[in-house]
């Protein structure tokens, strides 16, 4: 029987891809310059609060590193882990917190976003881009069975997520994103767009996945 995966008939769902190349690093596509350490100290935040929206400054270290390579079957994805920080200025306490997987699939030439926070609240989000491309969007939709948002009742009654989209930007030795949060808040009728802005700067190499910092070092002949 044939399977539709990813706009990809394949016959046969079980079978990984052979002869992998394990260099996660140098088969990320468009994530490839966002691998490593970065900091940003210019983050702008603009979130609801009963008196009305309120525009908070923030700086972030987030910390990316490479996975070995995963398979779904013939399904194959090379991705990034993340972990997100980010506090007030001159602040300790944990203004925002946030890990999941920067994830790239070279035979669809999609990118896909996990994210989770703690406060009980969890999105899958999508995009297409070139192998070589800079710039990059990313969309995930509350009610989606495929590339959505799930929340707690809490959040889901009072703030509840309708939409998640990220706009990525890379450069040399920086990165940017821009992201919107539209949310339907109890008693109000039109949505509110919880937006963050950021640019990181370049502070640290990843670390390389597994495969590769345990791979054999061919010996000089």
């Amino acid at each position: 029987m044939t399977t539709h995966i990813a706009g990809t008939n394949i016959e046969d769902i079980y079978t990984e891809t052979a002869g992998l190349d394990v260099d996660t690093l140098r088969n990320l596509g468009p994530l490839r310059g966002l691998a490593g350490i970065w900091t940003g100290d210019k983050g702008v935040d603009i979130n609801p609060k009963a008196e009305g929206p309120v525009r908070q400054a923030f700086t972030e270290r987030i910390e990316l590193h490479p996975i070995d390579p995963q398979s779904n079957g013939p399904q194959l994805f090379y991705g990034l882990r993340y972990h997100q920080h980010v506090v007030k200025p001159g602040e300790v306490e944990t203004y925002h917190d946030q890990v999941g997987y920067w994830l790239w699939e070279p035979a669809t030439s999609t990118i896909i976003q996990t994210l989770t926070i703690p406060r009980g609240q969890v999105a899958m989000a999508s995009g297409k881009a070139a192998p070589d491309a800079t710039t990059f969007e990313l969309v995930a939709t509350r009610g989606s069975e495929l590339y959505g948002i799930c929340s707690n009742p809490f959040i889901d009654d009072a703030f509840r997520t309708v939409e998640y989209r990220i706009k990525v930007s890379v450069g040399d030795g920086t990165w940017s994103y821009d992201e919107d949060t539209v949310m339907m808040i109890r008693g109000k009728t039109a949505p509110f767009h919880h937006t963050d802005r950021s640019v990181l700067t370049k502070i640290g190499e990843p670390t390389p996945n597994p495969l590769m910092r345990h791979r054999p070092t061919a010996k000089p002949a």
